[in-house]
């Protein structure tokens, strides 16, 4: 953490608590100590995220039988309704493309899929990798992008791009993942994908970065 002025928020409970070695895997996509179909392991992934995002940092302390507690700090702003008074409106740019979204999280492509059409593009949504990889091999023509989410059962986001190029190889991909450590943008690079994204995606990042891939395709 930086150091200077931090809101730290503390959430503690008096549950089953957790053995040290677990600590460290809690945040990981799909990590859950929950029965099959109880828990997707997901809710501490994204809010991991969130609060890196923001600049924070999350410390946890728990121990067997003596519950958890979490503490989260966030760094404060000085003068932020000012700044916020002195900021222009920044126009959030759209499209007419079509594009294929992937993502196994119902809510987040429910979410995902109204922001791209508020902003002028035509969407088709999969939930399953390989439902979205049948539906291109039909029609590789009829879509302009690919977003596709990483963690995902079946087949990964990156393993998809490689088999979504095979195909195409000049289809541009953005690919989104809610961990950083399993992907970098280098490596996504690497794979073939033209875009890299961190979750939560805030829509005027998410806009910018579509617009970034689609217009570099049109320079080249």
């Amino acid at each position: 953490m930086k150091p200077g002025p931090y809101v730290c928020l503390s959430i503690a409970d008096t549950g089953a608590g957790m053995e040290s070695g677990l600590t460290g895997k809690i945040f990981e996509p799909f990590f859950t100590t929950k029965p099959k179909g109880k828990g997707t392991g997901m809710g501490l992934s994204v809010v991991y995220g969130i609060v890196k995002k923001m600049g924070g940092s999350i410390q946890v302390y728990s121990e067997p039988g003596k519950g958890s507690d979490f503490k989260l700090y966030f760094p404060t702003e000085e003068n932020s309704s000012q700044e916020k008074k002195n900021q222009t409106k920044e126009e959030i740019p759209g499209g007419t493309e079509r594009i294929l979204l992937v993502d196994d999280e119902k809510p987040i492509i429910t979410v995902e899929k109204e922001m791209l059409e508020l902003l002028g593009y035509h969407v088709t949504s999969r939930l399953n990798s390989a439902e979205a990889l049948q539906s291109f091999s039909e029609c590789p023509d009829s879509f302009d992008l690919i977003i596709t989410d990483m963690t995902m059962p079946i087949m990964s986001g990156d393993t998809l791009a490689v088999e979504l190029n095979k195909i195409r190889p000049d289809i541009p991909i953005i690919l989104c993942t809610g961990f950083s450590e399993t992907m970098t943008e280098e490596k996504a690079a690497s794979l073939g994908i033209t875009g890299f994204l961190l979750k939560p995606v805030l829509m005027k990042d998410f806009a910018q970065k579509i617009r970034d891939v689609l217009d570099q395709g049109l320079r080249q």
